[in-house]
């Protein structure tokens, strides 16, 4: 059942999987293979360049997609900068073998091709590299089996990939999600080791007994060629889409960007490209404000205080009116009606630890903290109306600080009693399906938490129709129908297509009208 609904998309984030894999390794063995011989005649520049290749592999790989989000030209919210951190960390393999490898050629051979009358040039491509042809293709294959791995973090800033699959299956605690995801990368690098294995082993004997590539290894490398250009063809070649929305990293806002997407898709005829699943907050907001992405679903609360770095209050008209008036000005930024529910935060315990200790709010629940454990997102962590504020308001004091964890992985911790208190959403479908109680806010810390659409101002000069498509969608959804929705995709393992569509047929308002 699973299988055949996720297949055409399984095949389609397989194939984004190897497109960025294959770009990002042409343009890594393009630069490369050329700096390795670089630095075997010149030896000064060696320690330089392997060096900055070495620190470039320290550096975490959500780092460095997050980094590459402000670059001009090669930045943003797509595949581009996702093809460029891959080729930064391929660099390292094919720099360092490709060095070892000339470097490795008995000196004498050298000497004797000289006496020959060889030409340094002639030195290099007849006689070094050949030689040196099976380490190479061992820096070539480790590179590329790295590249398929990191490939997976490219969902993060929209460059899709199989990774769309982990971090939904993640945030949604669903394995078979996640396996859909790490089967196929999983085996993507056996294929590619074993194949690029294999060339490693026949191409070098092949050049060593014939001078040249026999016509089988010839064939094989070239129908490997042919399928590669083809995908990446056929990957590009399709009409780009017009519009483009997004959504944070999580099951709720998958949901509200792809309601967004089939809003605009059957009230319009733009095209829409859906870059769902991307970072947090901030991420996002980069991605509207430079005009990278149309638009997508933000809370109030969370642009007041994250954003526009105000104090928390609790009023939820003067909250929207000030976050309108404030993005209007500062950030170009439309931000219309909101979609009708409050998602504030909810800090969640077991149920059955809430029967036992007899508590229902943050207040009762504080004595209990210096014997708990806390999970908490990165973003809460930080945030002025997030856990700072919250454990000065209740006096929380826990034993140990908190741990930094996934949304979906803050659930799965609980429930299996790793970590005792988590700060999710109030709205997350896994709440009822987990027998887990949220703890009444009875100080009444958190601002409101209005569900927002967030749209580049440019992007609905530029298309007038795509304002009033968004602009029916105000007030349509009530909290009870956003909490159905997120059980739906996290407990029953619905399409999130599906479950919009169905949702959007239910609704009379949101008919196209004919």
């Amino acid at each position: 059942m699973f299988f055949s609904r996720y297949f055409p998309e399984i095949l389609l984030r397989t194939g984004e999987h190897l497109v960025l894999v294959a770009i990002a390794m042409m343009v890594a063995i393009a630069i490369g293979i050329p700096l390795g011989i670089l630095i075997t005649r010149q030896a000064k520049l060696a320690q330089l360049i392997l060096g900055v290749a070495n620190a470039i592999q320290t550096i975490p790989s959500l780092a460095i997609f997050g980094f590459l989000i402000s670059i001009p030209f090669l930045g943003g919210v797509s595949k581009i900068p996702a093809i460029v951190a891959l080729s930064l960390y391929a660099l390292l393999p094919l720099i360092r073998n490709t060095y070892i490898g000339i470097k490795s050629v008995d000196p004498a051979i050298i000497e004797a091709g000289r006496g020959m009358g060889m030409k340094e040039r002639q030195l290099l491509f007849q006689v070094e590299i050949p030689l040196a042809l099976g380490v190479i293709l061992a820096g070539v294959r480790v590179a590329t089996v790295i590249s398929v791995g990191i490939a997976t973090i490219a969902s993060v800033i929209g460059g899709g990939g199989l990774g769309v699959f982990i971090f939904r299956g993640i945030s949604t605690v669903n394995n078979e999600l996640l396996l859909a995801g790490a089967i196929p990368a999983a085996g993507i690098a056996l294929g590619a080791d074993l194949g690029l294995g294999w060339l490693e082993k026949n191409l070098p004997q092949q050049i060593e007994k014939h001078g040249k590539i026999n016509r089988k290894v010839g064939f094989s490398l070239g129908i490997l060629t042919l399928l590669l250009v083809g995908l990446i063809a056929f990957t590009y070649w399709q009409t780009p889409p017009t519009i483009i929305i997004g959504s944070k990293n999580f099951t709720e806002q998958v949901i509200l960007g792809e309601l967004l997407a089939q809003q605009i898709e059957s009230h319009t005829k733009l095209r829409v490209d859906r870059r769902l699943n991307l970072g947090g907050t901030f991420i996002c907001h980069q991605a509207v404000k430079a005009g990278q992405i149309a638009g997508y679903i933000e809370y109030t609360g969370t642009s007041f205080t994250s954003i526009l770095e105000q104090k928390p209050i609790s009023n939820p008209k003067i909250v929207y009116e000030q976050v309108k008036q404030d993005y209007d000005k500062k950030f170009q930024l439309e931000v219309m009606r909101p979609l009708g529910f409050n998602n504030t935060y909810a800090m969640i315990i077991r149920g059955e630890d809430a029967k036992r200790l007899q508590i229902k709010t943050l207040s009762e629940a504080a004595k209990y903290t210096p014997q708990w454990r806390a999970g908490f997102g990165y973003e809460f962590i930080a945030r002025e109306d997030g856990y700072p504020g919250l454990a000065k308001t209740y006096g929380l004091k826990f034993a140990n600080p908190p741990q930094q964890m996934e949304l979906g992985l803050m659930y799965k911790s609980l429930a299996e009693k790793k970590v005792d208190l988590i700060a999710a959403n109030s709205t997350d479908g896994l709440i009822a399906v987990l027998d887990l109680v949220i703890l009444e806010d009875d100080k009444q810390y958190f601002p409101p938490y209005e569900a927002i659409p967030v749209f580049h101002q440019a992007t609905l000069q530029k298309y007038p129709e795509l304002k009033t498509a968004i602009s029916q969608l105000a007030g349509v959804i009530s909290t009870e129908e956003i909490q159905k929705m997120n059980y739906q995709v996290d407990n029953q393992s619905r399409p999130v297509e599906q479950v919009v569509y169905e949702f959007i047929k239910s609704k009379p308002e949101l008919s196209p009208k004919l």
